[in-house]
C-alpha cells in the first residue's frame, strides 16, 4: 500500500511584528488612511454652466440652426436692403434698421428651434438621466441650460442685428434716408436680440415641460403665427376687439414695435414687449422647475 504524500506546507500569515521594518496597515476600518489624489470640491452652478456650454457647442444641432439663423438674418436683411436701394428708396420717414425686421422673423424660427432641443433632445436620447447623475441638482441643471442658451442667443443675434443695421445705413446713406437715432438703434439691435432671445429661453422651458422635441416645436410655431393667422380671418364685428387685441399682442407686432413698425395704432408699445415676454418666459420656467422636482427623468 503507498504511502499518502505529506500535506502541502501552507504559507503562514504576515507577522507584522515579526520584521520591524515592515510596512504596517493603517489603523482603523479598511481604507481609511488612503488619501485619494483627486481633489474633492463641493459642486456649484459654474459646474453645471461649464458642462452645458461643453454640450451646446459640441452637437451639430447647434451649429446648423445658428448657421441657418446667420444666413436668414444676414442674407434676407442684405436682399432686402440692397432690392430698396435698387428702386425709389420712401420708407416713409421710418429709420432704415426697419429693414432688418424681415430676416429676424424668419430666423426667429431658429432660435425658437435650437431652444427647445436644448432640453427635449436629452430625453430622446436618454442623456438626461446621465446629466442629473453628474448634478442631480434638477433646478441647477435648468438653470444651467437656460443662462448658457440666453447667452448664446443673444450674442449671435445682436451680432447679426448690428451687423445688418449698419449695412442698411451704408445702403440706404446716398438717398438721405433718415439717420437712425441712438434709441432707434438700441431698439434695433440690443432690444430685439433681448426679445429673441427670451422668446428661445421660453422655448426651451416649453421643451423641457413637454419632453418631445417635434411637439415642442410645433407648439411655439403655432404660440408665433396662430394668433396672427386666426385674426386675419376674423371678418365678424362682434369680433372685432378680439381680432384687435390678437394683431397687438402676436409675437410678429411685438417684434415690430421694436423698429416703431406697429401694425396697430393701440397695444404695446416701446420696450413693452421686453418686459411681456419676460414674463411670460419666467412663468415658463417657474412651471418647468416645479415639473422637474416632481417627475422621473
Amino acid at each position: 500500500m503507498s504511502t499518502p504524500p505529506p500535506p502541502m506546507p501552507q504559507s503562514a500569515a504576515p507577522d507584522w511584528r515579526a520584521a520591524p521594518g515592515a510596512a504596517r496597515p493603517a489603523p482603523g476600518p479598511a481604507g481609511a488612511g488612503y488619501t485619494s489624489p483627486i481633489p474633492v470640491v463641493r459642486t456649484h452652478l459654474g459646474h453645471a454652466l461649464a458642462s452645458e456650454w461643453t454640450k451646446i457647442k459640441s452637437v451639430r444641432s447647434t451649429m446648423w440652426t445658428l448657421g441657418v439663423f446667420v444666413a436668414l438674418v444676414v442674407g434676407i436683411g442684405a436682399l432686402t436692403g440692397m432690392v430698396v436701394a435698387s428702386s425709389d428708396p420712401d420708407l416713409g420717414g421710418e429709420s432704415p434698421l426697419s429693414l432688418g425686421f424681415f430676416g429676424l422673423l424668419l430666423g426667429g424660427m431658429c432660435v425658437i428651434t435650437l431652444g427647445v432641443l436644448t432640453t427635449a433632445s436629452e430625453y430622446g436620447t436618454g442623456m438626461i438621466r446621465t446629466t442629473m447623475v453628474a448634478c442631480p441638482s434638477r433646478g441647477r441643471v435648468l438653470a444651467a441650460k437656460a443662462l448658457v442658451f440666453f447667452g448664446l442667443a443673444f450674442v449671435v443675434t445682436l451680432v447679426c442685428a448690428t451687423l445688418i443695421g449698419f449695412l442698411h445705413v451704408a445702403l440706404l446713406e446716398e438717398y438721405n434716408a433718415k439717420d437712425p437715432s441712438g434709441e432707434e438703434w438700441l431698439k434695433g439691435t440690443v432690444g430685439v436680440s433681448l426679445y429673441l432671445a427670451l422668446l428661445g429661453t421660453l422655448s426651451l422651458a416649453i421643451g423641457s415641460v413637454i419632453r418631445h422635441s417635434a411637439g415642442a416645436i410645433t407648439i411655439m410655431i403655432g404660440a408665433v403665427l396662430a394668433p396672427l393667422v386666426i385674426a386675419l380671418f376674423m371678418f365678424s364685428s362682434s369680433l372685432e376687439d378680439v381680432q384687435q387685441a390678437l394683431f397687438e399682442y402676436s409675437i410678429p407686432n411685438q417684434m415690430s414695435i421694436f423698429y416703431a413698425n406697429s401694425l396697430s395704432d393701440s397695444g404695446p408699445s416701446g420696450w413693452d414687449p421686453l418686459w411681456i415676454m419676460l414674463v411670460a418666459t419666467g412663468a415658463a420656467l417657474g412651471g418647468a422647475f416645479a415639473l422637474l422636482e416632481k417627475r422621473d427623468v
